[in-house]
């Protein structure tokens, strides 16, 4: 009998539904060994793994749909967890719930999202809402916890250490290092710096990182050449009026690092208005690498954090605290990368910067009036 003759003699027995019976007569092994596999409970760490391969390619060949209402009723688990962002319109967040569900679905999981917009209230207020649904679990994105929570949490770019949370965060200082290196390579010495709102969890940790990281490079940061990012607007507005209000103090500089890319992109417009090219001029580094930052004009040269992957990881980690497969860790720290693209470029010498330097003023001359 071939399988498509086994598969569909097997559905007419269970009512054109394909089972647990259903595989297990397929594999002819135990359908409690098929359950443990396809449930991804604590009995299928004994199982061999070539054995799960069969399973997982059996249940796919033969269309098996698990009945995810039936599982939660006789487990007495609701294989939910919930999901709180700062904002679910942003790249950033976007790219880390996309992690997440990419993970949760091959694990046969639910979640439920919610979004505070920087409102500590609304946050414990959709956290107890979320309790009280049944959630076993919490991942925050982008958000400061400031209590112990009641379930297992992990937090994504969580910077305080509260017990029970798990903080996934980029390692800032490698990241600092990493941009400021590159810029300090290409000539650069006057450098304007965009950081990041105060609500950002990232903010304080990435900004002390930087300064850290400036000072042991010998690159001066001078407030003049510092502004910080006051809107919460998840385009490149938020890069647009602070580069202005920048480049109206007339302190010249050859180039800019700004806390994300999407404020990167709203400078670089900043800097053409004002008659200034990038990266002749200016040379402009962002950070995150979210999918437009390639296709920017010029190319934006970036930190790029594995958002995609950060939220697998939390997703990970959290099915396995909540499955007790792995004990609890505070901090997991992800390593940046750096891309380089066409937003930087080297000066060529001391007087060529004093020659750039002239050429700003003189054109915020013109464009700033």
């Amino acid at each position: 009998m071939n399988p498509q003759q086994k598969k569909k003699e097997g559905s007419q027995k269970e009512g054109n539904k394909t089972t647990l019976k259903t595989i297990a007569a397929y594999l002819k092994i135990t359908p409690g060994t098929v359950s443990a596999v396809l449930n991804n409970s604590a009995a299928a760490r004994v199982i061999p793994e070539h054995t799960k391969r069969r399973i997982r390619a059996a249940a796919e060949e033969l269309n098996y749909q698990p009945n995810l209402i039936a599982r939660a009723l006789r487990l007495r688990r609701s294989y939910t967890i919930g999901v709180i962002a700062e904002e679910i319109g942003d790249i950033y967040g976007s790219q880390v719930i996309n992690g997440i569900e990419k993970f949760l679905s091959r694990q046969n999981y639910l979640f439920l999202t919610v979004i505070h917009r920087h409102d500590q209230k609304l946050f414990e207020t959709y956290s107890q809402m979320l309790e009280e649904r049944g959630v076993e679990g919490l991942i925050t994105v982008d958000t400061s916890i400031l209590a112990k929570p009641s379930l297992p949490t992990v937090a994504v770019a969580g910077h305080r250490q509260i017990a029970g949370v798990t903080n996934i965060v980029l390692d800032h200082k490698r990241a600092a290092r990493l941009a400021l290196e590159h810029l300090r390579d290409l000539g650069h010495e006057e450098i304007a710096f965009l950081q990041g709102h105060v609500f950002s969890s990232d903010s304080e940790d990435r900004w002390n990182a930087i300064s850290e990281i400036a000072e042991e490079l010998g690159i001066p940061i001078r407030p003049e050449l510092t502004v910080r990012i006051k809107s919460t607007d998840s385009t490149p507005e938020v890069g647009f009026p602070v580069t202005k209000e920048l480049l109206a103090r007339r302190e010249p500089f050859t180039a800019l690092f700004a806390y994300n890319d999407i404020s990167a992109i709203g400078a670089i417009w900043a800097l053409r208005e004002a008659r200034l090219r990038v990266p002749q001029d200016v040379s402009v580094v962002g950070f995150d690498d979210i999918p437009g930052a390639a296709f920017a004009n010029p190319g934006l040269t970036t930190v790029r954090q594995p958002l995609l992957r950060m939220g697998e990881i939390a997703a990970q980690t959290l099915l396995r605290q909540i499955e007790k497969r792995e004990e609890y860790v505070p901090e997991i720290i992800i390593e940046p990368e750096f891309v380089i693209r066409k937003s930087t470029t080297r000066l060529s010498s001391r007087s060529a910067r004093h020659e750039i330097g002239n050429t700003r003023l003189s054109a915020l001359d013109g464009g700033l009036g």
